[in-house]
């Protein structure tokens, strides 16, 4: 069977989800060969073989960390050449879509962005995308090359399948442009000890209709009780009720959740594009002709201030 790389997604030897369930997908057309770069990589190969990894390459230097991503790209076009894969396999973050993207023009193939499905086909992996803001769905294939595919997080559930996970030293050459631009400083983000936005299993947002920062209090509540990451509307984004790190939507982030909560948004096609491939969705908004209707799984017509601190406490409840 045709190996797949799959590019690790790590910090410091923490392995993150979404390559996890890239894993899973890699599974579905090939061989995983997971491919591990920097400080902790050869930690990864635990877990990495634990989710289906047949192996592992591992390379650490300071070039991944000191300069932005040339070397990661330098270290995946020596993996290709090393192993010639079936597919190539990194996560839709907007660093894995430039990795993809510098290392399909530099092997000369074909690249998908934002795939949700990924499947074996006769003639290569055939890639499913939402497209045009969500109003359509599409498969493809590539045809010349390599196939570079970036996925969506939440596209696919983790799944566990042990495999040997051998760790091997990747050999890598950095080309002159690896150090062409160097990192000066790096600033922590706050935490705020919920699930990052895009990665989240659950996603609780607020728009308009919430109708002020200090009312998005009610929307952290029945998020933290669920376990969910917060989102935003580019209304309340623009309104300066909450930051634009958290805005779902076409010019914010797209997310793809097991469940989206969706109160006091009326459901611009803007937004829907960020979130319409959520796998169930949930509407709080007293207006009925709200167009979010028109979408969701479930649907409450009625006011957010009433409707979700009691959707809150029934949660609480039954968690206690």
């Amino acid at each position: 069977m045709a190996e797949v790389l799959v590019y690790v997604d790590h910090v410091d030897g923490a392995v993150r989800k979404p390559t996890l369930e890239l894993l899973t997908l890699a599974r579905r057309i090939g061989e995983p060969v997971a491919v591990a770069l920097g400080s902790g990589a050869a930690d990864t190969a635990a877990v990495l073989a634990e989710h289906g990894a047949v192996k592992v390459l591992t390379h650490d230097a300071s070039e991944y960390a000191d300069y932005l991503v040339v070397p990661k790209v330098d270290a995946l076009q020596a993996a290709v050449e090393a192993v010639s894969p079936a597919a190539v396999l990194v996560s839709s973050s907007a660093e894995g879509k430039e990795i993809a993207a510098r290392l399909a023009l530099r092997t000369g193939s074909g690249i998908i962005t934002d795939a949700v499905d990924l499947e074996a086909g006769d003639e290569g992996p055939v890639a499913t995308q939402s497209v045009f803001a969500a109003s359509f769905t599409t498969t493809s294939r590539v045809v010349k090359g390599t196939p570079v595919i970036t996925v969506k997080p939440n596209s696919a559930a983790v799944e566990a399948a042990p495999a040997a996970g051998a760790v091997e030293a990747l050999a890598v050459t950095f080309s002159a442009q690896a150090t062409g631009t160097k990192v000066t400083g790096r600033t922590p983000r706050e935490s705020t000890g919920r699930p990052e936005l895009t990665e989240a299993a659950i996603v609780v947002s607020g728009g308009r209709g919430v109708n002020g920062a200090e009312n998005f209090a009610i929307i952290e509540a029945l998020a933290d009780s669920l376990g969910a990451a917060v989102g935003a509307s580019r209304a309340a984004v623009d309104a300066g009720w909450y930051p634009h790190t958290n805005q779902v939507g076409q010019t914010g982030k797209s997310v793809s959740p097991q469940l989206y909560i969706a109160n006091g948004i009326s459901g611009a096609i803007q937004h829907r594009a960020g979130m319409q491939t959520s796998k169930t969705i949930v509407a709080v908004n007293k207006d009925a002709e709200a167009p979010i209707f028109d979408l969701v799984d479930y649907g409450v017509v009625g006011d957010l201030f009433d409707v979700v601190p009691q959707l809150t406490e029934e949660i609480n409840t039954r968690k206690g």
